[in-house]
């Protein structure tokens, strides 16, 4: 019998509604459609009663609030298994029977007091094996290292779990009923860490800007404060956050110099100035002096009437202009020398803050080529192996060693190697990823130290970088010039030094340019 369709199927309903005369309601209505098609028609979606549950539910804490938006957004989307799992939540949050029961077999074996509850007739537990037991106890064991211990609750429930785990057979059932309360209570651990790191973040990034507002005339600082800047505006790695505290260790640096130098100035100015004003008093005094004293002399000279008179006060006029001019001249060359020595100090001023940001360019940095001196690589390798060993992941060191070099420099000049030797830095930042580091570790010499790599990874990385070579020529006085290298590649072993590893990729290196050159050597 072919099925009716939907149209048919609401048609007899009408019909049968008519027959028996029913009232036309819609519980009628759904009566009567599933007697005819044989179906029962599920209850409709309670939104409005659930709405109304919505609005006397309590969202004061942030764990309510978070519980409040799922179960709104369960109601809106009529997703019962979504509205259940909130429930759920509530129940939990509420001091739930399950976790009480826990915290009330703290003393004893928790198999023991929450198996108890097991029917007699059921089936023996499925027993979670040693090895994954010892596994998920040390997945809880670093989860709790990395949370803060604000939440006792969560630490609480971890280490209990950790407990659960190292007991001999550990019930799967029980374990499941742990690990959902355990995952309950982290999940708001979590979100509140994240809520802390990106707060902290926002608040680096504030100061830093504020930091790159104030230093508009320095533009050393200015620069290294819009590095602070850009390094804060991404999600941070302790890569990125050993950066960040070097270039804040310079800044700091930085602005102790400039607060010293700014003093300093302050000083010098007062001096000047107090001695500017002393001249100037002293000038205004010797004027005024002389003016009453031409006054006093230009009423003798009206007073005399004969020529013996007037001669006695025009020597003295005569004294008293050559001593004015002679005090003047005094004071001028004072002004004068005060002027030669405040230019003077300003041309040192110039000449320590040149020096000083030639220094900072240069603390880690070679400048020729712009990758890392010795001191930044020390730095950098030293910090990679405390990180690889701490998260036990390999660390490998490749030393490379141009080809040819001396007769590059013998053939085109001394100028023409620096260039090549800038050619092929460049080229080795544009090939190697953004954590691999390059160093320049002596004349034609660099060490590239690569994180996260295996040995035959980083011979294939320094493999990759001289096929790169090939395809971009060195070009010096319209010649194109292919350059090479050979290199020797180490991975540090867990109790080597970065010396010892560089020796030996030193040594792969000389295997290298035994072996024809323009080749890669695993040590």
């Amino acid at each position: 019998m072919a099925e009716k369709l939907p149209s048919e199927i609401a048609r007899e309903t009408l019909k049968q509604l008519a027959l028996r005369r029913l009232a036309p309601t819609p519980d009628n209505y759904r009566s009567l459609y599933d007697e005819i098609s044989g179906n029962i028609t599920p209850p409709p979606f309670p939104e409005g009663s659930l709405r109304q549950i919505l609005r006397v539910i309590p969202g004061q804490t942030p764990v309510q609030k978070r519980l409040l938006d799922q179960f709104e957004a369960a109601v809106a989307q009529h997703d019962w298994s979504a509205l259940q799992s909130t429930l759920v939540g509530y129940a939990k949050l509420g001091a739930g029977t399950s976790v009480a029961s826990i915290d009330a077999a703290s003393s004893a074996p928790p198999a023991l007091s929450l198996s108890a509850a097991l029917p007699a007739t059921a089936p023996a537990p499925f027993v979670v094996p040693a090895e994954l037991a010892e596994q998920m106890a040390r997945l809880v064991e670093h989860t709790l290292h990395g949370l803060s211990s604000d939440d006792a609750r969560v630490h609480l429930l971890g280490e209990q779990l950790v407990q659960f785990l190292r007991q001999p057979e550990p019930p799967a059932s029980t374990l499941q009923l742990m690990l959902s309360n355990f995952s309950f209570r982290l999940s708001f651990a979590t979100e509140d860490q994240a809520a802390v790191r990106a707060m902290l973040l926002e608040l680096l990034h504030m100061v830093f800007t504020n930091i790159a507002s104030l230093s508009l005339d320095d533009r050393w600082l200015h620069g290294q404060a819009e590095a602070l800047v850009a390094a804060t505006a991404q999600p941070l790695t302790l890569r990125r956050l050993d950066d960040v505290q070097r270039r804040l260790k310079d800044v700091i640096f930085k602005q102790t110099e400039a607060k010293g130098r700014m003093v300093e100035a302050q000083e010098q100015m007062k001096e000047m100035l107090a001695t500017f004003i002393e001249r100037l008093s002293t000038m205004t005094q010797a004027s005024s002096g002389y003016q009453d004293r031409m006054e006093h002399y230009a009423e003798q000279i009206a007073q005399a009437s004969t020529l013996e008179e007037i001669t006695p006060v025009l020597k003295e006029v005569v004294g008293a202009t050559r001593t004015m001019a002679l005090d003047s001249r005094v004071v001028r060359d004072e002004l004068v020398d005060l002027r030669e020595r405040t230019a003077l100090k300003q041309a040192e001023m110039t000449r320590l803050q040149n020096e000083l940001d030639k220094a900072s360019a240069q603390a880690r940095h070679d400048p020729l080529t712009g990758s890392l001196n010795r001191k930044g690589l020390d730095e950098v390798i030293e910090r990679e192996i405390a990180r690889a060993r701490r998260s036990e992941t390999p660390l490998c060191v490749a030393l490379l060693d141009v080809d040819n070099f001396k007769q590059i420099n013998d053939r085109l000049g001394h100028e023409s190697g620096d260039a090549a030797l800038v050619h092929l830095a460049t080229v080795v930042r544009e090939v190697l990823r953004p954590q691999d580091m390059l160093a320049r570790y002596g004349g034609e010499e660099f060490v590239v130290v690569l994180p996260d790599t295996a040995l035959p990874q980083g011979v294939e990385a320094m493999q990759r970088l001289q096929r790169e070579l090939t395809t971009r020529f060195f070009l010096r006085n319209n010649e194109k010039l292919l350059i090479t290298f050979s290199a020797g590649v180490a991975q540090l072993s867990t109790t080597e030094t970065s010396t010892e590893a560089i020796r030996r990729a030193d040594q792969g290196m000389y295997l290298a340019k035994r072996a024809g050159k323009n080749r890669v050597m695993p040590a």
